[in-house]
């Protein structure tokens, strides 16, 4: 799986609008940008890869729990079954604990495709559209959909956990543009906490 980086300006959000971060463009090398345009542009249908019984009834049970959480934003149990699928896909596929990835668009967006942030940062992770054109293919009305705003916001996230060696809470602050400040971290971790489960 290639490691990927990504700047998404996310943030907390009020009653209406997200309210992103005041992070910046920053520049990439050229290497850099190719891995995380070949880390967003590999398309896959976000169906889950389970090998054995024990990891398929683990899913399984995780789908149920999740749904029924989810439930207090997402009505819908098709809408809910598509949305927890292709977040298991997306945030398996870069690494991260499903609890994290769950905690960040709580936060970003509470669950809403559509959230759009004062600085322009779009859907459920709260992309940025400058990343559509810094490893995208351009089109950031593409950020409106679901799997390609939950690769692009696993991907981003991945990357600063990379470049903060594994520390959670410089990650989300890089992520929200407020790196070594408390607030938004202590938020998507204290929304991470309802979404803990033995599968993580």
């Amino acid at each position: 799986m290639a490691r990927l980086l990504l700047s998404v300006v996310p943030g907390l959000l009020s009653s209406s609008r997200a309210q992103a971060g005041t992070q910046v463009e920053e520049p990439l090398s050229h290497a850099v940008r190719s891995a995380l345009s070949a880390a967003v542009a590999a398309a896959a249908p976000p169906e889950p890869l389970l090998g054995t019984q024990q990891e398929q009834q683990a899913y399984a049970q995780w789908l149920a729990t999740s749904s029924q959480r989810l439930a207090r934003y997402k009505n819908h149990p098709t809408e809910r079954q598509e949305f927890l699928q292709t977040l298991w896909y997306e945030a398996r596929r870069a690494g991260l604990p499903l609890s994290l990835v769950l905690g960040v668009v709580q936060v970003e967006s509470a669950f809403r495709k559509f959230a759009v942030s004062s600085a322009g940062a779009r859907g459920y992770m709260q992309v940025m559209p400058f990343w559509a054109r810094l490893i995208g293919d351009g089109d950031d009305s593409r950020l409106f959909h679901m799997q390609t705003n939950l690769r692009f916001g696993c991907v981003i996230l991945r990357h600063y956990l990379d470049r903060e060696r594994g520390d959670t809470f410089m990650a989300l602050g890089r992520y929200n543009g407020s790196r070594g400040q408390s607030p938004y971290p202590q938020a998507v971790q204290t929304a991470q906490r309802g979404w803990l489960h033995p599968v993580d």
